[in-house]
């Protein structure tokens, strides 16, 4: 079997994405199973040669249709229009994985804007101008109105899928697709590293620094245990355009003693920096998919306390700690919680390894996704 993975982003680029990317990748590739991912992330890495699997980057129309037609299955991280297309004209089946909402949202969050309030569906609900208002407060007119037609031909060619994998039931719920199926992603087994053995606590984030992730929120709530006297430190790993301004927030805060930026780590320093943590918190204010960093400190066995929103109700269910999405006073209770109980932390921690183990292992996704090839190449014949 012969399958073409096709992700616009890809490694060196760092994501959820271009994670979920690579370990699918890895896992599929098989003496059984020849894996191509094709990408539009250029620059060829010296690490390439060394993967158990072919990457073609930038691969141009003509060496794109050529890799369809010779494959079996066509994989989508997310529903590329033209490759899309292009399986649709050389009847090759199409598998699209839905890592977010570009199928029933112009801006692919389903977050109103300027407001960043979760929108209820205005495109499904065929509020076609209420998206174009949307749109048009970070496009103009004609950009607006290429956005929300653009959507409706990825809702349309998405229907033509031989099968639509959401990666949490949220997803599945919110685009109401056909031949829908959910495979949550997975994430490496690991050995569950040392919680929280005393001291002071120790909280961190990980990810972009963008509107949608609530990082104000978080922000806010360790102004609010700071002003009562509570001890702890925030680790915030990654980067974004919010960066500056929430550096600047938490100067004139005063917790730049409390609060440290790192940037983007990889490697051995995200290693580094990750086992610092006690407690991951992902205040997001948007419908989450999935929550990749989430599952992954799960499977370190570390506790997660995440806002109640989205697909992130999904990966948590009942083994991690959760508050009201945007609310800084109910982030600090929960995280105040922790401080005071550090036994809650090991006991959410375990509870948190045990639901990964379960559920979130790069095998299992592997073996899901390859048992979707062989139902649809099986039907085909």
């Amino acid at each position: 079997m012969k399958v073409l993975l096709y992700s616009h982003s890809f490694a060196p680029n760092i994501g959820g994405v271009e994670t979920y990317v690579m370990s699918l990748a890895r896992g599929l590739a098989t003496d059984e199973t020849q894996v191509v991912v094709a990408t539009e992330t250029p620059n060829v890495q010296p690490g390439d040669a060394l993967l158990p699997f072919e990457v073609v980057r930038r691969p141009g129309l003509m060496r794109l249709c050529r890799l369809i037609a010779e494959s079996d299955i066509v994989h989508l991280a997310g529903p590329c229009l033209g490759p899309l297309l292009m399986s649709l004209l050389l009847r090759k089946p199409a598998i699209v994985e839905h890592h977010g909402y570009q199928a029933c949202c112009p801006n692919g969050l389903l977050l109103h804007k300027p407001d960043l309030s979760i929108c209820d569906g205005h495109f499904l609900k065929t509020r076609y101008d209420q998206c174009f208002r949307c749109e048009a407060t970070r496009l103009n007119v004609i950009g607006s109105l290429k956005s929300v037609l653009f959507t409706a031909i990825r809702k349309k060619l998405c229907g033509t899928a031989a099968q639509n994998v959401m990666v949490s039931h949220h997803v599945a719920k919110r685009l109401e697709l056909v031949r829908s199926r959910v495979i949550y992603h997975g994430v490496a087994h690991c050995q569950v590293e040392p919680g929280h053995t005393g001291g002071i606590v120790t909280f961190g984030y990980i990810g972009r620094m963008v509107a949608e992730k609530g990082l104000p929120v978080l922000i806010t709530a360790a102004e609010k245990l700071k002003a009562q006297n509570y001890e702890f430190r925030l680790h915030i790993i990654g980067d974004g355009p919010e960066r500056s301004s929430l550096e600047q927030r938490c100067a004139e805060a005063g917790l730049s003693d409390r609060v440290t930026f790192t940037g983007t780590l990889t490697g051995a320093h995200l290693s580094a920096a990750v086992r610092r943590i006690d407690a991951l918190v992902v205040p997001s204010i948007c419908e989450e998919t999935a929550g990749l960093a989430a599952m992954e400190q799960m499977m370190r066995g570390r506790t997660v306390l995440a806002a109640d929103v989205g697909g992130l109700r999904d990966i948590m269910d009942g083994a991690g700690a959760r508050f009201t999405p945007g609310d800084p006073v109910h982030l600090a209770q929960c995280m105040r919680e922790l401080i005071k109980h550090p036994v809650l932390l090991r006991e959410l921690g375990v509870r948190a390894r045990e639901r990964a183990q379960k559920m979130f292992r790069a095998e299992r996704m592997a073996a899901e996704h390859r048992e979707v090839y062989i139902q649809i190449l099986a039907a085909a014949h």
